[in-house]
């Protein structure tokens, strides 16, 4: 049963100083939760500590330390490795893999379980989607900024997470294509009908304006 993402936060940052207390956010299927607030504030470790990578994640020299839950379709992840989570990240970088065609980028997220004519498949069906038919044998090097932030999510959905979490997707863009593209992108997140939680800095990034969290700095 998709019952979308839990977040319980009891504290999270540093020992001495956390960055958050006390916050419960629940994110069901098909919604897009907004994070805002000053640099520093703790948005980028909620989706780390989401991911299971805040061991990679230090405030200064202080390491951060998440105390709470989190709970997927029902199910505790709060200690479950990273690559069994099923939560899937997006970046401001799209980070496609230079040594890779723009298909074979795709390639590598589709799930190994399938047979490899339904895998091209779907990488196929992907980049129809993408409005990127005729460059899978692109180097990514040589595409657009937008035609990459569209590889990055089309690769992120291809690897079928249960809930999406995007990090600052659109800071790299210029205006124009920050427009053009946040439909898109909203459109495709919503077909899935998966949970997201976006983290962003920009109002215009807001895909719900009732789903939306104002962080405020810790230092205040």
């Amino acid at each position: 049963m998709n019952t979308g993402l839990q977040i319980d936060i009891e504290r999270l940052g540093p020992e001495a100083a956390p960055l958050l207390r006390d916050q419960h956010w629940q994110v069901p299927p098909g919604e897009i939760l907004t994070l805002m607030g000053p640099s520093g504030c703790g948005k980028s470790s909620v989706l780390a500590a989401v991911a299971g990578t805040l061991d990679h994640v230090a405030e200064g020299l202080s390491p951060l330390r998440f105390v709470g839950r989190v709970r997927l379709n029902g199910r505790d992840i709060g200690h479950t490795p990273t690559h069994q989570r099923g939560v899937g990240l997006v970046f401001q970088d799209a980070l496609l893999f230079a040594h890779m065609t723009v298909a074979e980028n795709l390639l590598f997220a589709v799930p190994k379980t399938s047979p490899l004519a339904e895998r091209h498949a779907r990488v196929q069906q992907a980049l129809d989607e993408a409005e990127l038919s005729g460059l899978g044998e692109r180097d990514p090097s040589t595409l657009s900024g937008g035609q990459r932030a569209r590889v990055a999510l089309m690769r992120a959905l291809l690897a079928q997470p249960q809930a999406l979490l995007l990090d600052e997707p659109f800071s790299k863009l210029d205006a124009a294509l920050r427009q053009q593209l946040r439909p898109w992108v909203f459109a495709h997140l919503r077909q899935r009908a998966i949970p997201v939680v976006l983290v962003t800095h920009d109002r215009e990034d807001i895909a719900d304006p009732s789903r939306v969290v104002q962080l405020e700095s810790p230092h205040v």
